[in-house]
């Protein structure tokens, strides 16, 4: 696909182009795609760790509940996760509305997983939804939670990308 391609969907060719090029470099190189896929964990990890943070910072600086300050996390996480793969999507010249395409695909599984893992470990140590921002457990619960859901999520996404699914599908357009 060149960066001159205003076409509202996505080329097949371009796509299975892309699929076969990442399907056959993780074939022939294991090593390949575990890096692929810890650097496209890395990428959901910071749109997930802004969101993330973001919500419960401000659930917690507002008081809310565990449910609603989760729900904004969550949104947000979602919300920063795919903002940062549209971006350079778009920088390739693509349509807003393919870029968005794009970034559903290529990255909901890898934030869903990011996000359950996050969360149910917030939930799970004790103290953490309480801490106030001041507090070290605040901050240590949050980044223990990240640092799990990230060592979960490399696996999801190395799947994902040897199948020329995942991050596999936005590789081109990240230059």
């Amino acid at each position: 696909m060149t960066q001159h391609d205003t076409h509202d969907e996505v080329k097949p060719a371009a796509a299975g182009q892309t699929q076969q090029h990442h399907n056959s470099d993780a074939a022939t190189d294991p090593r390949e795609l575990t890096r692929l896929a810890v650097s496209a964990t890395l990428h959901c990890l910071t749109g997930c760790a802004i969101g993330e943070v973001l919500g419960v910072v401000l659930g917690t600086w507002w008081g809310w509940a565990d449910g609603p300050t989760i729900a904004l996390a969550v949104v947000l996480a979602f919300f920063f996760g795919y903002l940062l793969t549209i971006i350079p999507v778009l920088r390739a010249n693509l349509p807003l509305r393919q870029a968005v395409r794009i970034a559903l695909a290529a990255d909901t599984l890898s934030i869903l997983t990011m996000e359950i893992v996050d969360n149910a470990i917030l939930l799970v140590i004790p103290g953490a939804m309480d801490a106030g921002l001041t507090d070290t457990l605040f901050w240590g619960s949050l980044a223990v939670a990240l640092a799990i859901a990230f060592v979960v999520t490399v696996p999801v996404n190395r799947w994902l990308i040897g199948r020329g699914k995942g991050h596999a599908v936005v590789h081109e357009f990240h230059h």
